[in-house]
């Protein structure tokens, strides 16, 4: 009991310190350029009214390089579910190369929703894809990711190849040298295993790498040495993180955070893999999937009726990168 109102009391500091901020409060870029956002503004998300099912859209964002008013861009796209009378919670890798319909923007790549309509498009065209309610959306960069693992105290995960990459972005500031093996991951070092993909199944090993590794993570908040160091760790985060939830939403997820058992979250990607369906458009390869069989998939798996599907086993081709081919379609 003392446990829950601790960790109750440091959202709610937190999420003042949220609520509080101005559009740039520190004189620096904000995550999300305000014009962006302006254009998904006519996308109001559903209330939650926090008996009925919640999904939290997790946005990662490569913000690196960018200038005011730029449009963010997208790395990866996660949604959190948990059911508030059973306490279970579901957590979704959807592959950023899934080919869908973006209200009022014609079809193309679902990780280039945010980028044209900020985080509310982003919500509408995961919540028509997948038939739920998407009520709120958490969006961080890479400094917020490795913030927060580092407030954790890292995270110990067995890295499961090799992993090698060079990345002159930011000087190779980015790099990815990883080796096999069980090994304790500090911030840098964990973005380096969630963003590695340059291998045979490319984005699909690493959605399911980022599912394994966020798992380990709400493992390890629900810990009593993370509970102590809730504020540090809240605080850590707080210049990093763009989201819509109000201090009473973030008040009431935190209870529901810490009620659902970490150990049992359902992890799944999406869509999962006998019903993707790879597809040339324009000579861009893009992922695509039947809609009404993705929602009943959904529908099953939330009512314990279907198997969670963590990605291919084989290798698969790996679609065209998005900055060689546009692939919009008005």
């Amino acid at each position: 009991m003392v446990a829950a109102g601790y960790y109750s009391y440091s959202f709610y500091n937190f999420a003042q310190n949220i609520s509080n901020k101005s559009e740039d409060p520190k004189g620096s870029t904000p995550l999300i350029a305000q014009t962006v956002k302006d254009k998904g503004e006519k996308y109001t998300p559903p209330k939650w009214e926090g008996k009925q099912r919640v999904n939290i859209l997790l946005l990662g964002g490569d913000s690196r390089g960018m200038v005011k008013n730029e449009l963010p861009r997208s790395d990866s796209i996660m949604l959190a579910s948990i059911d508030p009378v059973t306490k279970k919670a579901h957590l979704f890798s959807i592959l950023r190369d899934t080919y869908v319909k973006i209200p009022g923007e014609g079809e193309d790549r679902i990780n280039t929703a945010i980028t044209t309509g900020g985080p509310n498009l982003a919500m509408k065209t995961v919540s028509d894809l997948l038939g739920i309610p998407v009520q709120y959306y958490v969006y961080t960069d890479f400094k917020g990711f490795i913030a927060l693992i580092d407030a954790v105290g890292g995270i110990d995960i067995d890295v499961e190849k090799d992993m090698k990459y060079s990345d002159s972005e930011d000087d190779h500031v980015y790099d990815i040298n990883l080796k096999k093996g069980p090994q304790h991951l500090d911030g840098k070092t964990a973005l380096q295993y969630v963003r590695f993909r340059h291998d045979a199944l490319s984005d699909f090993s690493r959605t399911e790498r980022q599912r394994k590794f966020l798992t380990a993570v709400a493992q390890k908040m629900q810990t009593t040495s993370s509970l102590i160091k809730l504020p540090k760790i809240l605080n850590a985060m707080d210049p990093y993180i763009d989201t819509n939830l109000s201090v009473s939403d973030m008040l009431k997820l935190a209870t529901l955070g810490y009620e659902a058992k970490a150990d049992g979250i359902i992890s799944s990607q999406l869509p999962p893999t006998d019903l993707l369906a790879e597809k040339n458009v324009r000579g861009a390869a893009v992922i695509t999937a039947n809609k009404d069989k993705l929602q009943q998939y959904v529908k099953d798996l939330f009512a314990g009726k279907a198997d969670a599907d963590t990605g291919p086993t084989k290798p698969s081709p790996s679609p065209t990168p998005k900055s060689s081919v546009k692939t919009t379609v008005k």
